[in-house]
């Protein structure tokens, strides 16, 4: 694909997917010639110094990068030793960048351009274009503190000298780092050996055994001594040349020296190769030359950095088999940001790594067990996944990678996708979303949808296979600042130019993003711009477009206040991103850059960026800039009317790009250019119809605009309050909760937009968008212009909790500690209170009685009328309960009349409003209010008497005794013991107490109606006592009757116009006498009762209990012989029972 500038790299060897780069072993057959000249040549002078380079070098610098030095051997017969040097000279990698990218997960850059940290005058003409040494895209990180990264560690070692005996023999380098001692370890050497080629780095060995994805930092330090102080490396050629300048006794002193001075390590391999080599039908004397690890690699080895397969896989699997937790998700969200680091770096390794990773993704046990159960993948993982997805697709759209390798990456990714564990795009849902070769105005979405074939996280990555880069049309958009249409060629329709003569890319929009994403991942960020731009171009125009259908059509869609025309797929929460791709591509060419591009962990929270106009290239009006066309599309795919998905991750998806998308918009600090373009766009939106998400008829299952909406307002407020106010009353509505459900509409398939079937899935996130709602109306509310907001609410929100939310918000902001209330935000608080309270008045809400109080809270700031009307209007609020335990009671309260301030007339107003809803209460739920309404009407006497006699009603039929006792027992602490004794004897009716009831909870009360009844007089109790006798059964209670009535004389509580004889009243006469009776019954029927069942271990039990029943039988006159008797009636009925009548025997006789 041949480019406008000339500025793309040449095509790179093929991808050996799972190959390993063996070590540089190529035999040497023989060496060049010698040339003149023994130094080093020229070259090794200060890099700081800014001599032109010489045309030696120049050539050496592009063959030592492009050329494997056989092939340099095999075209040139004589090969001077000064051009040899320069070129084993150029081919160490000339860029820390590079060096930096495989010695730490995070190498951040701070946007496209910045310039490599401590790169020399080397890096000069490295080939890696200076867009394609940006750092990461995803902010990853493996420390707090970027210090104990082998980066940072390696600079460290390196400044401080610890770098010794360097030398390069060949394409091969050496040296020692010794890391200096510490509190816990001594001083260690370790020896470090570098092979390179090409201006990469093939193996490395040092001597500390790092086992890790990463360079260790003793290599880091001896690679960057190489890059920046080549004048102190030693330099030799290739150690075949050497050998070759020997003679026979030269060649054998060096052999056997060397054989001294490593006698144990190489003793025995000598012996072998020498055996080999003196035995002539050897495999080694049927090759001609022999290997040179310093000659370079052959032609056929493949040109790539070295990079830890096994070390790859093996922590790609411990990071899965820790789970969800933060640190391994983050782990692997850094290795996925080092795959696009290398891809912008341009370096085959990133498919390679790529590769690698989603082999043990594809292995993780928990695929099959997720499958197994049926149960979805964990949030944190899925998004994993997605990001593999989408890197796929940016490996396969690589725009110049080679037909082979797009084959290769085809087949593997068709395996992957064929196995049944692999995940599937929707989130185990059947997706509806169109192929990604497809283009929004041919194809019939709702049709092909129907029938389409399980989609995995690699199917887009497969489909992406198929797209090419050929196009004329395309070619030409990313070759040139400067590509329109001839001016008189501007009249009329055309898919290829808008009417100003700017290109147009008319494609499936996710599909072009895509293609701008591979272009910047890939170290494309200009051609990726232009492309851009051509997108967001294409997509002004078909936004015109459809507000010129809407304007046809928007009085029948009016009419009907209801459509079926939506977009079946959504930019926003789309599996590639293309909103945020096409943000992040136009904003990162407009972000300021600070003084540290490169950072490989910084410890604290990341600097917000920093953002300035810069202008579009090539713009014939020259007053665009990319930062406000980043803003536009932002806006145009945040508000495009799209259908909420299926399933739980999509829908939830959908929220959480959301809210990436908004936090970016964030950043931007608005201008008047900016606010210009929010303004336009604003009005676009409002007056898009259908096609809008922000327009005056939508479908009913559209995604809701309220993040959006808020984003809008907040920003729009200070510049355009009636605009920022339109759009958040617009974007109140949620269609998919209103009782109304849409009917049969004509869609406009010719307009690109898909038609709906009836169709209504699950909203799973439908209490994240209510919240959001709320969101918007609080802020909205905090704002100003209360009661048009209120309006809105109360149309369009349907959760009584999130309307008390906004009641709060609303009365906060009303009532300031400093200043007066607003009056009118304070009205709009009680509005939305009362309707909670006519929302959850006939509901369960654990929350009522909270809201109740706040309301009358709410209503006492807002003045005495409001709460009059609450109380006068109480039945529409409040449960009887409420009205008088809570609000009647507040409202009667001290505290309420001092905040009020009220007079006497005000205060009587109230109160008998408050008496009035008390007596209403009573008559509609005597049972819960009547103590209530009692107490509220204490200070009015024909208030009091009517509620009393409410209660005297009330009790013969739908009062419980415990109600009744309570009321009495509040009669005789206001003083009224005669109208207590009353409710007493009323409540005695209803009670039932049977025989072993001993411990129920209304013992107390009969015993406190027994001692009102005794202290009112001998009448009183002598009418009680039959009451008792009838529902109390339990002859311990009775017996507790009986002893209490015996002990004083009635009558104690002198009562006027009574007189009392004051003697204590015997047993043996009425009504003492029909009690002892009663209870001595009783003792009898629960003695029998009790030894039915009776068991050992309640034998000494019972024996107290018969005690306790001989002292009542006492209390009458023939009582020793009725309670013989009864002894002896046991010792006969239950004889079989030895044991315990033996115990009665030795207790009673």
């Amino acid at each position: 694909m041949a480019e406008g500038r000339g500025d793309m790299p040449l095509q790179p060897p093929p991808l050996q997917l799972l190959a390993s780069p063996p070590a540089s072993k190529r035999p040497c057959l023989r060496p060049a010639p010698r040339g003149p000249g023994p130094g080093p040549g020229p070259g090794f002078h200060n890099s700081r110094t800014r001599c032109p380079e010489s045309l030696l070098d120049c050539a050496a610098k592009a063959v030592a990068e492009k050329w494997a030095f056989e092939r340099v051997e095999e075209r040139f017969e004589r090969i001077p030793e000064p051009v040899q040097r320069r070129i084993v000279y150029w081919s160490f990698p000339r860029n820390e960048r590079e060096i930096c990218m495989y010695s730490s997960f995070q190498c951040r850059a701070a946007g496209e351009d910045a310039p490599a940290v401590g790169s020399s005058a080397t890096n000069a003409g490295s080939g890696t274009a200076p867009g394609g040494a940006a750092g990461t895209t995803g902010s990853a990180g493996t420390g707090a503190a970027g210090d104990g990264l082998p980066f940072r560690r390696g600079i460290r070692l390196l400044e401080t000298g610890c770098v010794d005996n360097v030398l390069q023999v060949g394409f091969h380098l050496s040296g020692t780092v010794t890391e200096p001692a510490t509190q816990s370890e001594p001083e260690t050497t370790h020896r470090v050996a570098i092979s390179f080629d090409r201006c990469k780095i093939t193996s490395v060995t040092c001597g500390c055994g790092n086992r890790d994805i990463f360079y260790c930092a003793h290599v880091v330090a001896l690679s960057l001594y190489r890059i920046r102080k080549p004048e102190q490396v030693k330099l030799r050629l290739p150690i075949s040349e050497t050998l070759f300048q020997m003679n026979r006794d030269q060649l054998q002193k060096l052999v056997q020296y060397l054989i001294t001075a490593h006698h144990t390590e190489v003793l025995p391999t000598a012996q072998k190769l020498a055996d080999e080599i003196l035995s002539s039908n050897s495999e080694i004397n049927q090759v001609h030359g022999a290997p040179d690890p310093t000659a370079g690699a052959s032609i056929d080895d493949d040109n790539c950095w070295h990079l830890d397969e096994e070390q790859v896989r093996e922590q790609v699997k411990q990071f899965l088999s820790q789970g969800g937790y933060y640190g391994s998700g983050k782990q692997l969200n850094s290795m996925f940001a080092k795959v696009r680091e290398m891809l912008r770096m341009r370096d085959s390794n990133g498919a390679r790594m790529l590769t690698l990773i989603t082999e043990q993704f594809m292995a993780d046990p928990r695929l099959s067990l997720w499958r197994q159960q049926g149960t979805g993948m964990t949030d944190k993982c899925r998004q994993l996944w997605d990001e593999l997805g989408a890197l796929w697709v940016c490996i396969v759209l690589n725009p110049h990678c080679k037909s082979e390798e797009k084959t290769a990456w085809l087949k593997q990714l068709k395996k992957w996708g064929d196995m049944d564990i692999c995940p599937l795009e929707d989130g185990n849902y059947g997706s509806e979303l169109p192929n990604i070769t497809n283009a929004l105005p041919q194809s019939n979405l709702a049709q092909d949808s129907l029938a389409r074939p399980r989609r995995t996280v690699f199917t887009r990555a497969m489909e992406a296979c198929d797209l090419h880069w050929q196009d004329s049309h395309l070619q030409r958009i990313i070759s040139s600042d400067f590509y329109m249409s001839p001016a008189y060629q501007r009249e009329g329709e055309s898919l290829l130019f808008n009417p100003q003569g700017l290109p147009l890319w008319l494609d499936h929009v996710p599909t072009a993003c895509a293609r701008v994403d591979a272009l910047r991942s890939h170290g494309y960020p200009r051609e990726a711009l232009r492309l851009a731009v051509a997108i967001i171009n294409t997509l002004r125009l078909q936004q015109q477009r459809q507000l010129d259908i809407y304007k046809h059509q928007k009085k029948e869609l009016l009419q009907r206040a209801m459509t079926s025309t939506t977009n079946l797929e959504g930019w926003v929460g789309h599996p590639l991103d293309p909103i945020g791709c096409l943000f992040a591509t136009l904003t990162e060419t407009c972000r300021v850059e600070d003084d540290n591009a490169m950072d490989t962990g910084d410890s604290g929270e990341p600097k917000p960026p920093v953002y300035q106009h810069v202008p579009i290239w090539g713009c014939p009006d020259g007053g665009e800039s990319y930062l406000a066309l980043a803003l536009e599309v932002a806006l145009m795919g945040m508000g495009q009317q799209r259908l909420m998905p299926e399933g739980l991750y999509a829908q939830d998806k959908v929220c959480r790009n959301e809210e990436q998308i908004v936090a970016k918009l964030q950043e931007l600090e608005l201008d008047e250019l900016l606010v210009q373009t929010l303004r336009k766009q604003a009005v676009l939106l409002l007056e898009g119809g259908p096609f809008s998400g922000l327009g005056e008829v939508i479908h009913r299952e559209s995604i809701p605009m309220h993040t959006f909406a808020k984003y809008l307002f907040t920003a729009l407020l200070p510049h355009d309050t009636d605009l920022a106010y339109k759009i958040g009353l617009r974007a109140m509505r949620l269609p998919v909760l209103e009782s109304t459900a849409p009917s049969g509409d004509v869609g406009h398939p010719h307009h690109g937009i898909s038609i709906v079937p009836s169709r209504y899935p699950r909203w799973f996130t439908l209490g994240h968008l209510e919240s959001q709602q709320c969101e918007l109306a609080s802020t909205m509310l905090t704002a100003a212009k209360g009661e048009q907001t209120y309006t809105a609410i109360q149309k369009n929100i349907h959760s009584s909790s999130l309307i008390f939310k906004l009641a709060q918000d609303a009365f906060k902001i009303a009532t300031p500690a400093d200043n007066p209330p607003d009056i009118t935000l304070l009205n709009v608080a009680l509005e939305l209170g009362l309707q909670v309270m006519r929302m959850t008045l006939s509901t369960l809400n654990w929350r009522r009685r909270e809201m109740v109080r706040w309301l009358v809270t709410c209503a006492t700031e807002v003045g005495l009328r409001a709460l009059v009307s609450i109380l006068q209007s109480w039945y529409t609020l409040f449960t009887p309960t409420e009205a008088t335990s809570i609000v009647a009671a507040t409202v009667m309260s001290h505290n309420t009349v001092l905040r009020l301030s009220l007079d006497y007339p005000q205060r009587e107003e109230l109160a008998g409003c408050a008496r009035t809803l008390a007596l209403q209460c009573a008559m509609k739920d005597p049972q819960n209010c009547a103590l209530s309404a009692l107490t509220l009407c204490e200070k009015d006497h024909i208030a009091f008497e009517t509620a009393y006699q409410i209660v005297i009603d009330a009790a013969s039929t739908g009062m419980s005794y415990s109600q009744l006792f309570t009321i009495a027992r509040y009669m005789e602490h206001r003083g009224y013991p005669l109208r207590a004794f009353k409710l007493a004897s009323l409540a005695m009716a209803h009670l039932n107490l049977a025989y072993n009831q001993d411990t129920h909870p209304a013992i107390n009360d009969v015993l406190w109606a027994c001692a009102l009844s005794h202290s009112l007089g001998k009448n009183e109790l002598a009418a009680l006592i039959p009451l008792v006798v009838k529902s109390v059964h339990c002859a311990t209670v009775l017996s507790d009757i009986l002893r209490r009535c015996t002990m004083t004389a009635p009558g104690l509580a002198g009562i006027p116009g009574r007189r009392n004889s004051g003697k204590l009243m015997s047993t043996d006469k009425a009504p003492l006498r029909q009690l002892l009776d009663a209870t001595i019954s009783a003792y009898i029927n629960t003695t029998h009762s009790r030894l039915t069942h009776i068991s050992p271990r309640h034998y000494g039990e019972f024996i107290e209990f018969l005690s306790k029943a001989r002292e009542t039988f006492l209390l009458a006159q023939d009582g020793h012989i009725q309670f013989a008797q009864f002894i002896d009636n046991l010792k006969q009925i239950y004889k079989g029972k030895k044991k315990l009548m033996m115990l009665v025997r030795e207790r009673f006789g």
